[in-house]
């Protein structure tokens, strides 16, 4: 049996009091007549355009801060807007310096490293490594917003860039046009990244979810770690795929060529920087420990190399590596019909999941530290330091995370910490370069693997397990196709999955049946609140998305079958049968004139099951709609109300006086008993 609120009770009883007692005069409360639904007030299409784009593309409103200013003032303003370091130059002290000389230092140490072993990974010169640490980080120091950014080439994007450029020309039969693919790649990649920033177009990146990224990245590190038993087991030869079988069917089927000192090497050197790190963890004031790891792992196996000849016995080196600062690249860019298709597609593909990477690093430790960066500005800054760049010999930068975290660890207090890595690379590129020739590959390796297995963050797939089941499949979507296919597999279906989740949330919104919360008029889902009482004759629905052409269909028939289910409920239960149907509308920001047509069949629906349709909170978008397209008229002003409680009285009331009538278009639920 359905139980009924105490507030129902007394408003029953005095209604059926007033009736037998023939008091005409009497007319029940009306709440609606203070509270009545408003439309709001028409406005011009350009104002209204405008808004649209405004909250489109300037959801920060940026220009806020050049209001009411004098033009010097502005244009100042706009300078220190593309440039933040003409804001926060003028304010840098001595103790800032001490800070971010200690912390631009240390990243040095792992930038060297770094630099030198993820441009092998991407097939190229390892000198280009160090270029790419020299010139970018300068530009982001002027132009990025972030404060712990630490700017540097990154694993991911080596490889995905590798593994693209690879498939149209071979690194070792062409190294130089490979090179200059490289270059021109990543001038597009920049072209992109800058342009997605000044068109604020930033929130084009967020299709990259969470889980896409976690299942990406910890596919791409596999991959990556299995690339490198290449140099750990002193290979020569081996396959150009990325998948994993490919992978360990190129490493097992050349046993024979397997070098025991190499893998010792690796092994050795593999096992120091894991612990480094372990130890990094236990202790975070430790930290510069496992910074200092790479490089002290490059010294001494350069010194072991050197003093016991070990390139003579299989142990392969990086060899010479040119003196100098960079050598201007602008007239290497290629252009050609035959490659330019694939230097744009791996520029763009490379360049969104850089760009990805380093907003959301940077975004990271901005939380951390309690300030705010400008997504957008982010963009324009990362985009023009590869456009630089690439006229630079430097390949794709962003910012790496193991990178950025160790700045944060070191205490950095400004980007002039990159500026610091940069001054270190130059002195390194200008006289250092040659104590890197003995340097063994393996020590490269076993630093990439190192870095690698940094990224497989296995605790967020099992947290994405526990909250999100669809999540966990995007994530292991994303995994599974980069280890078993290949990168480029792996994140379309990674953001495949992704989208097809969303399209699944706008084109089949929750609907819910929602019942009264004893002794109060709030009304709740009864799902997630079983002890709700449900109200005999009336059904109330809640709709929980904007109405549109895609679910609209969904929803007439969701509703039909809500109604369907509540009749043979009602009667299956002797109960009283069903009377109306409430529409709460409140979750519905917005509708389409497929939104309306839809809520006009439900309309005739009802009436033809003579049941009566009552709207409950529609929003300002919705109910403006609803008014120009006369659906108001249709359904009656009566019949929209504020509150499902107002809707629920007035539906009650109107039980207990006449029964609805469905062809009556104009209903006077509120007439003098």
């Amino acid at each position: 049996m359905y139980t009924i609120s105490s507030a129902y009770q007394t408003h029953a009883l005095l209604c059926f009091a007033f009736i037998l007692m023939g008091n005409s005069d009497y007319v029940y409360p009306d709440r609606r007549c203070p509270h009545r639904v408003a439309v709001p007030p028409p406005q011009p299409f350009f104002k209204s355009f405008k808004n649209s784009l405004k909250e489109t593309f300037f959801p920060d409103d940026p220009l806020r801060q050049f209001k009411n200013k004098p033009p010097s003032r502005k244009f100042l303003l706009g300078l220190q807007y593309f440039l933040p370091i003409l804001e926060w130059g003028p304010r840098y002290s001595f103790d800032f310096l001490k800070a971010d000389l200690i912390s631009g230092i240390t990243i040095a140490s792992l930038a060297i490293p770094q630099g030198i072993s993820y441009a092998k990974l991407a097939n190229l010169p390892p000198i280009l490594g160090l270029y790419s640490s020299f010139i970018p980080p300068l530009i982001y120091a002027m132009m990025g917003s972030s404060r712990d950014l630490a700017v540097g080439t990154v694993a991911v994007a080596s490889l995905l860039m590798a593994s693209m450029l690879g498939d149209k020309v071979n690194a070792s039969e062409n190294p130089t046009l490979y090179l200059h693919l490289a270059l021109t790649a990543t001038f597009f990649a920049g072209l992109l990244q800058a342009s997605l920033g000044l068109l604020r177009l930033g929130f084009i990146v967020d299709f990259l979810s969470h889980a896409t990224i976690v299942g990406f990245m910890a596919g791409a590190a596999t991959v990556v770690i299995l690339q490198q038993l290449k140099g750990v087991l002193g290979l020569e030869r081996f396959t150009h795929s990325t998948d994993i079988i490919s992978v360990l069917r190129s490493v097992f089927s050349q046993t024979h060529e397997w070098r025991w000192e190499s893998g010792v090497l690796g092994i050795g050197f593999l096992f120091f920087l894991l612990s480094t790190r372990y130890i990094s963890k236990r202790r975070p004031k430790l930290f510069w420990i496992s910074a200092m790891a790479p490089l002290t792992s490059v010294i001494l196996g350069s010194l072991l190399v050197y003093l016991t000849h070990a390139e003579k016995h299989g142990v392969q080196v990086i060899g010479n590596l040119k003196k100098g600062l960079n050598p201007p690249s602008f007239g290497d860019f290629v252009f050609t019909s035959s490659y330019l298709s694939t230097a744009v597609q791996t520029g763009m593909i490379t360049g969104i999941i850089a760009l990805a990477e380093g907003i959301a690093v940077g975004r990271s430790f901005a939380m951390f530290k309690q300030y705010h960066i400008d997504g957008n500005k982010e963009m324009v800054a990362i985009g023009t330091m590869n456009i630089v760049g690439s006229c630079f010999s430097c390949y794709l930068t962003t910012g790496p995370f193991s990178r950025s975290a160790v700045n944060y660890n070191a205490g950095c207090k400004t980007a002039m910490s990159n500026v610091v890595m940069a001054i270190a690379l130059m002195f390194t590129l200008l006289f250092l370069t040659p104590l890197f020739h003995y340097t063994p590959l393996v020590v490269l390796s076993a630093i990439i693997m190192a870095a690698m297995l940094g990224l497989i963050d296995y605790e967020a797939a099992i947290h994405l397990w526990k909250v999100d089941k669809f999540d966990f499949m995007v994530c292991m979507g994303a995994f599974f196709g980069v280890v078993f296919a290949s990168v480029e597999v792996g994140l379309v279906i990674a953001v495949a999955i992704s989208v097809l989740r969303l399209l699944l949330f706008v084109a089949r919104p929750r609907t819910f049946v929602l019942g009264n919360i004893p002794n109060s008029t709030i009304y709740r889902n009864v799902e997630q609140y079983p002890g709700t009482n449900s109200v005999p004759g009336i059904l109330i629905l809640e709709i929980d998305a904007p109405i549109y052409f895609a679910n609209a269909s969904y929803l007439r028939e969701r509703i039909s079958r809500w109604i369907d289910e509540e009749e043979d409920r009602l009667k299956s239960a002797g109960e009283t049968s069903l009377q109306y149907v409430i529409l709460y509308m409140s979750a519905v920001g917005n509708i389409d004139t497929s939104g309306i047509s839809m809520l006009e069949e439900v309309k005739k629906t009802t009436d033809r099951r003579g049941l009566k349709l009552v709207l409950a909170n529609p929003g300002a978008e919705v109910m403006k709609k609803l008014h120009k397209s006369k659906f108001i008229e249709t359904i009656g002003q009566e019949w929209i109300y504020l509150t499902v409680g107002e809707a629920v009285e007035a539906c009650h009331y109107k039980l207990h006086t006449c029964k609805p009538d469905s062809t009556d278009e104009e209903p006077q639920p509120w007439n003098n008993v």
